[in-house]
């Protein structure tokens, strides 16, 4: 009897060691250049909305996540190469997308709006458009937006990064910028974007954000379910409040 104690007590041991060597580690990709949602801090650290709702699910999933940055135009193939799990950067829900990767329901919702200096008379019709330059990110919502609803009415001016934008935009290369409300809104309060404001209303309301994950993957069903988690226990609003006096969910 005694032996088969200490065989058992072994077996558990055994069992318990192994248990914890295969605790699951993810990698969360992010492009860490589209504040507030991603960015970096003073430190190289990356921050942000996408960051802390990344770490909510993966507390939720109780797995140890790390994040691996990635320039935007190659993200979907890096996360398809593996380099990391599942892709959280504020990317737009789209049927194009979709048949590279698959996505999560939805866990924010954007709008698409323009943004010029505040002494312009800027119009968003087609026709006050005409002969513009304006501004967004490569391989984006507004981006495509711009060239399939302006087409060669205005000249499409597109960058590797928001801030790149920006910049142009501040140094007078552009008319205007179209990008999400809620990036241009945090701009917007900076020094840089405070002789700038929204011109027009919302020209796109229906855009949904989503987790991006290797076709097939079921980690997807994962990270719904602590999506769902997050919600219901207040995690998400918490975390939404930190970045905005209103909900974007």
């Amino acid at each position: 009897m005694q032996n088969y104690k200490k065989v058992f007590l072994a077996a558990a041991v055994t069992l318990a060691f192994s248990a914890g060597a295969m605790a699951e580690t993810l990698k969360m990709g992010i492009e860490a250049a589209y504040p507030p949602f991603n960015n970096k801090d003073a430190s190289g650290n990356v921050v942000g909305f996408d960051k802390e709702i990344g770490d909510a699910l993966c507390a939720k999933m109780k797995v140890e996540c790390t994040v691996v940055t990635s320039d935007w135009d190659g993200i979907i193939p890096a996360l398809n190469a593996k380099k990391f799990d599942f892709l959280i950067s504020s990317m737009s829900i789209t049927d194009e997308r979709k048949q590279a990767v698959d996505f999560t329901d939805p866990y924010y919702s954007n709008k698409l709006q323009f943004i010029a200096k505040k002494d312009v008379d800027f119009k968003t019709d087609k026709a006050a458009l005409k002969g513009k330059i304006i501004g967004a990110q490569r391989a984006t919502l507004a981006g495509t937006f711009l060239e399939d609803h302006f087409g060669d009415d205005i000249t499409v001016k597109l960058y590797d990064t928001q801030e790149n934008a920006y910049l142009d935009l501040t140094s007078g290369r552009l008319d205007g910028i179209l990008a999400d409300k809620y990036v241009n809104y945090e701009w917007l309060k900076s020094d840089a974007g405070k002789d700038y404001e929204f011109k027009g209303d919302p020209v796109e309301e229906s855009d949904k954000i989503g987790i991006a994950v290797r076709k097939g993957d079921p980690i997807r069903t994962k990270l719904n379910s602590a999506l769902k988690e997050i919600v219901a226990d207040g995690t998400y609003k918490k975390i939404n409040d930190k970045y905005f006096p209103f909900s974007i969910y």
